[in-house]
């Protein structure tokens, strides 16, 4: 791990620490201090660090300042009962140019991965989601992305990288290993019917908050996704209003830890960032805490993975098969354990996309089936595959 990059916590982060339970996390974490030095990464499963770049945060300029705020509610936290090791490495500070930021934040992205480590992202503006994705060349795979966002930043190939306008960079340039975008929460008088339709035609998957709130209906796309990011203004401006670009509406915060909560509990997720946040327009610190307790539910999902994907014996699985009136049958299969959906899609041949045989899924969409109707999930994505 290259070190040079990172920035030791704030001695005052931990100072305020000495009355509290030594129970807490911060007393069971490892932690980059300037008196400790940074810490060993052997037998770390996961590693927090924060990003202080906001130049290219769309109306949200400062959104990488104040990242012990949120330090000080999660270290207050109490562990549940995990066996995951947990290090902060500290900051990334601001480069000279905010390319110098990008090329840090995937280096370090890239060795966490290639160690089998988690990286959890704070602060910056959601541009950090292109450089994590980029950091995934490395492993020469396709891969999905879940954004938790209520716009598409989707922007357009002509506008430079931001936080309003990654989607477009990672689409459209090269090398592209992107297989399915999934956006979870949009809100559609934030997002051009331009956009909206251009999703569809990508085959991408798409949910307006209405129907996100059925959190049941939403698992699947952080149970299929490697990266995820999650914008906090996607969260209503009264459970979070430390971003300039909060909105009345969005997600409560019970629903977006039980989002964060999928995501770790997901077999497939390897990357998590949590952006946008504002400390100029927190209210008590009452984002800074609604991210410790979203990054405390991420961490509880990834010490609770079972690894039910049935990547090959699926001898612990339900086979269903649905007969169709004009085509193959679709083939289900339920895990015994978890009773989680999965549907097949067929590849004949050994590429790039055998990964991707198996798509999460939920028990109506196995029932539609039954009813003669394809399930959304299964054409999109043998659209991907044609």
């Amino acid at each position: 791990m290259n070190q040079d990059f990172l920035s030791p916590v704030k001695e005052d982060t931990l100072g305020h620490l000495l009355l509290n339970s030594p129970y807490c996390l911060a007393n069971s974490i490892r932690i980059h201090t300037l008196e400790e030095g940074f810490p060993q990464l052997r037998n770390v499963k996961l590693a927090i660090f924060g990003v202080q770049e906001d130049r290219n945060s769309e109306n949200n300029f400062g959104c990488g300042d104040n990242l012990h705020f949120i330090r000080r509610k999660f270290y207050e936290l109490f562990p549940g009962e995990w066996q995951s090791e947990i290090a902060d490495l500290g900051n990334v500070l601001k480069g000279d140019t905010v390319a110098d930021t990008y090329f840090a934040v995937s280096e370090i992205i890239k060795e966490l991965l290639q160690q089998n480590i988690i990286p959890i992202i704070i602060g910056g503006g959601q541009d950090i989601t292109y450089v994590n994705y980029r950091a995934y060349d490395s492993l020469e795979q396709t891969i999905n992305i879940t954004a938790v966002d209520s716009r598409f930043d989707l922007g357009s190939l002509e506008d430079d990288l931001t936080s309003q306008s990654y989607l477009s960079k990672i689409i459209m340039q090269k090398p592209n290993n992107l297989f399915n975008y999934s956006n979870v929460g949009y809100q559609t008088y934030f997002n051009s019917q331009d956009e909206i339709q251009l999703f569809d035609s990508l085959f991408f998957d798409t949910c307006r908050l209405g129907k996100a709130k059925e959190l049941e209906s939403i698992e699947p796309a952080f149970r299929n996704a490697d990266l995820v990011s999650i914008d906090i203004g996607a969260v209503r401006q009264s459970e979070a209003p430390a971003n300039n670009n909060a909105s009345p509406n969005g997600f409560y915060g019970e629903e977006i830890c039980a989002i964060a909560r999928y995501a770790g509990i997901s077999d497939k997720v390897s990357s998590f960032g949590i952006y946008e946040y504002n400390s100029k327009y927190d209210n008590n610190h009452q984002t800074a805490s609604l991210i410790a307790q979203m990054i405390w539910y991420f961490i509880e999902g990834v010490n609770f993975r079972v690894k039910d994907y049935p990547f090959s014996g699926k001898e612990n699985y339900q086979k269903f098969t649905v007969l169709l009136d004009d085509d193959d049958p679709l083939v289900f299969y339920k895990s015994n354990k978890t009773g989680r959906w999965w549907i097949e899609i067929n590849i004949l041949s050994d590429n790039k996309y055998k990964r991707h045989a198996l798509i999460p899924c939920t028990y109506k969409d196995y029932k539609e089936a039954t009813r003669q109707i394809i399930p959304e999930r299964w054409f999109k994505a043998m659209q991907k595959m044609v």
